[in-house]
């Protein structure tokens, strides 16, 4: 069986919400084989960020060497990197082995509100990781950072997406929420503009729903689908997760990532096998 593969650059999540654990399940639920690099390791919980532990560039340098060298990725995704060094190996790791299909999550913050990039690592990702990237996934203050642009309505959103995709020649996908047009993202691509409808969901439980839709799209485009119809799957298969309403932690909680899973192994037990 010829199998689209996909591989996560990002940090790890203990709680199992976001980074390298809901990139694993994201791109397994969306149809490749998964493989993973790790930045960092994080103690955290729906509450918050408690720790950061980077991993040395050369290690990381090591993973994505193991990667390419055995089994090649047909995209990448780039989640949560959070210092010049390190963005610096994965860039020139990536330009050495010419990866295809990059999309780049330039988290700067975590949901709960701890900084996770430090200021170096701002212009390091700006100067040699987005311009590899074919696709960057800003949210509206990561795109206001990345713009220089205040960015409260639609409008404003268009000319941030703009500046940013010409700046850096790559497409953009600036999501909505953060007060800014409901749910609805804007994708930016070649100089054309495509709005992906969206419908907000009453769910407090958000927790890694960023790292969740770039894995969807780069799990899409490994699968051979063009940019705009990757972010429409990503983008239903977030909305999905976010519906199932799953609850779970003291904070805002993780979605239902396998919502969608069925078969004999995901069966449940039944309340007489229990004891």
């Amino acid at each position: 069986m010829n199998k689209k593969t996909a591989l996560s650059i990002a940090g790890s999540d203990c709680s199992g919400g976001a980074g390298i654990q809901a990139d694993l399940k994201t791109m397994t639920m969306n149809g490749v084989y998964a493989m993973s690099v790790i930045t960092a390791l994080t103690a955290q919980n729906t509450t918050g960020v408690r720790g950061i532990m980077e991993v040395p560039p050369s290690f990381l340098a090591a993973q994505i060497d193991a990667v390419f060298e055995d089994i090649r990725p047909d995209a990448v995704k780039i989640g949560m990197v959070s210092s010049a060094a390190l963005i610096g190996t994965i860039a020139e790791r990536l330009t050495f082995y010419r990866a295809e299909n990059v999309v780049v999550d330039p988290v700067m913050v975590a949901t709960s509100g701890a900084r996770l990039m430090q200021e170096d690592a701002v212009s390091a990702l700006c100067v040699q990781l987005l311009p590899l990237a074919s696709l960057v996934t800003p949210n509206i203050p990561e795109a206001e950072i990345l713009s220089g642009l205040r960015i409260a309505d639609k409008n404003q959103m268009q000319e941030a997406a703009r500046i940013i995709g010409e700046e850096y020649g790559c497409a953009v996908l600036v999501k909505g929420g953060h007060g800014v047009h409901d749910a609805d993202d804007l994708l930016w691509q070649d100089g054309a503009y495509t709005w992906f409808a969206g419908k907000r969901i009453a769910n407090p439980n958000t927790h890694g729903t960023g790292c969740t839709l770039s894995s969807a799209i780069a799990a899409n485009l490994a699968k051979g689908f063009a940019l705009g119809e990757a972010v429409r799957r990503g983008k239903a298969y977030v909305s999905g997760a976010l519906a199932a309403m799953l609850d779970l932690g003291k904070g805002s909680g993780p979605m239902d990532h396998a919502f969608a899973l069925r078969g004999a192994f995901a069966e449940q037990a039944e309340e007489t096998q229990i004891n």
